[in-house]
């Protein structure tokens, strides 16, 4: 007997890539896939899910050859704004041939139009600032922070658009902290950002680290959104527009960040450690 013919099984380009960082292994690893239509947001998440990075960028087919729509998955929940997906998303059109490397790029995204560009070795992008304001700690949220078994110094608690920021005494502290990340995904926001002016020998201006899980992230090595409230707040500490930010993350990562009225522009390099095809049999039970 003849086996049942199958359905042919997709093929999909995919990377994964290093954000903001010039080196393998090291920076934000983002998964990129080059979609031919729009898919399911089942199936998007599903393919998010199966990635397991922090997040996974999902570019259509650009109806123009200058506008791409994008779209960020975490594990688990789709996001409004995503730093380190959207540059590893520009690297892989522009390594890709795709697009060439001379023209900007401008996605199209829940964030509204953000434009990308290629500057030698280095990828910048326009993103809208977000904006903190100084707000109480809600429950749960000092409480699932730690240093050396005991409550950390607070400086001050802020609040953008997304994220609680918790402002802490020095960079000893935000590098040795330590989080109860089930008592923190009780916490309603995307995440927590705890940050402190950088130590005077720094190369940097500001560290932070991001952890987010409840949105399915405990802790994001270097979080380019993130930056859109960073520079908001320490251009006013630092007096000066530009700024150099690092993720005190076990990967870590550096993020050149200037302020322009509005906007935040983020500064980054990125490297390809994979490339290939993702492959997804068909499934009865939805549509792709």
């Amino acid at each position: 007997m003849f086996a049942k013919e199958q359905s042919p099984i997709m093929s999909l380009p995919f990377f994964q890539i290093d954000s903001f960082t010039s080196e393998a292994f090291s920076g934000n690893p983002a998964a990129v896939i080059l979609l031919d239509k729009q898919r399911s947001n089942e199936w998007l998440q599903l393919v998010a899910m199966e990635n397991n990075l922090s997040e996974t960028a999902f570019v259509l087919p650009s109806t123009n050859a200058q506008t791409w729509p994008l779209r960020w998955f975490t594990p688990t929940i789709e996001v409004d704004l995503c730093g380190h997906a959207t540059l590893a998303a520009a690297h892989a059109l522009w390594e890709s041939e795709t697009v060439p490397c001379d023209q900007p790029i401008l996605f199209e995204t829940r964030s509204g139009p953000l434009t990308v560009k290629k500057l030698g070795n280095h990828i910048q992008m326009d993103f809208p600032i977000t904006p903190v304001t100084k707000t109480a700690a809600p429950k749960g949220l000092i409480e699932s922070l730690q240093i050396n078994g005991q409550r950390p110094s607070i400086t001050e608690v802020l609040k953008s658009a997304f994220d609680y920021m918790v402002v802490v005494h020095d960079e000893a502290t935000v590098r040795n902290l330590t989080v109860d990340f089930r008592q923190l995904a009780q916490v309603d926001a995307r995440g927590a950002i705890v940050t402190a002016i950088a130590d005077p020998t720094s190369d940097y201006d500001f560290v932070s680290r991001f952890f987010g899980p409840a949105a399915g992230v405990d802790e994001d090595p270097v979080t380019g959104s993130a930056h859109c409230a960073l520079i908001d707040y320490f251009s006013q500490k630092r007096k000066r527009n530009q700024l150099t930010g690092y993720q005190a993350s076990a990967r870590g990562g550096i993020v050149e960040v200037e302020k322009r009225d509005d906007r935040a522009i983020l500064s980054g390099e990125a490297v390809t450690v994979i490339r290939g095809q993702l492959f997804t049999p068909p499934r009865p039970d939805f549509a792709a």
